[in-house]
């Protein structure tokens, strides 16, 4: 189909962007979100508007109903229809839960969980109109392999799964597969943070004996979206062969 529109959260860095290039390459026209970082998103846009792709960068907060709300209105007015999500927009706040802040707690259910909720509603309504549509959450392999210090993430998470099984069959009826990724650890500023003195220990329970780029996390996007296309209700995991401890 021609003209083919992918929204991506958190699209200007690390997975984000390379979900918004692969997508690009793809032939879709793309939107994105970013929070704060506008240089990085205005790099992007430029680099897509300069190879002939139409391209939107809007600055969003998922934890937001209402910043999420005015986003979508912009994306449907400029391209009309919405064929992909892709639930890219994530943060973590790791720590030990006996000492762990409830502003920690609540920020990270709130953006990965109900952030993802809230995209989904807002793109939910234009795809049963169509008939056909496609959604791509980013989960985590920390779902079901949590490290030490993730309870407030692995639980965000998981309900990221139990979501993207619920909404499947929810949609299904109207031609809508709903699907997700859960990544590993993938070079990006955030895991690098993250890593920290655990590399050893963290390498030491990968099978594949590296970490992931980006562009093989937008690899499974692209497969789900555009290839898979009976597959829904499924997380597809890419994680190295990550084991527990």
């Amino acid at each position: 189909m021609p003209n083919k529109t992918a929204v991506v959260t958190g699209g200007s860095r690390g997975i984000g962007r390379a979900i918004v290039l692969a997508l690009a390459g793809a032939g879709y026209q793309v939107a994105f979100s970013y929070v704060r970082d506008e240089t990085a998103a205005m790099e992007l846009r430029g680099q897509l508007q300069a190879q002939g792709v139409e391209c939107l960068a809007l600055q969003c907060d998922v934890a937001s109903a209402d910043s999420v709300r005015a986003f979508f209105e912009r994306v449907e007015a400029h391209f009309q229809r919405i064929d992909l999500l892709v639930n890219n927009a994530g943060i973590t706040r790791d720590g030990l839960l006996a000492t762990m802040p409830v502003k920690d707690i609540v920020e990270v259910i709130q953006t990965n969980l109900v952030g993802t909720l809230l995209c989904c509603q807002q793109v939910v309504p234009g795809m049963m109109r169509q008939r056909g549509g496609c959604i791509v959450n980013i989960g985590s392999v920390a779902a079901q392999k949590p490290g030490k210090g993730q309870s407030n993430y692995a639980a965000a998470k998981g309900g990221v799964e139990a979501l993207t099984r619920a909404l499947a069959v929810e949609l299904s009826p109207r031609n809508i597969r709903v699907n997700a990724v859960a990544p590993g650890i993938v070079k990006t500023e955030m895991s690098t943070a993250l890593i920290g003195s655990q590399e050893e220990e963290i390498q030491s329970r990968l099978l594949i004996k590296r970490y992931a780029e980006p562009e093989e996390i937008a690899e499974a996007v692209l497969y789900l979206a555009e290839r898979g296309l009976y597959l829904t209700g499924e997380v597809l995991p890419v994680n190295g062969g990550l084991k527990m401890p």
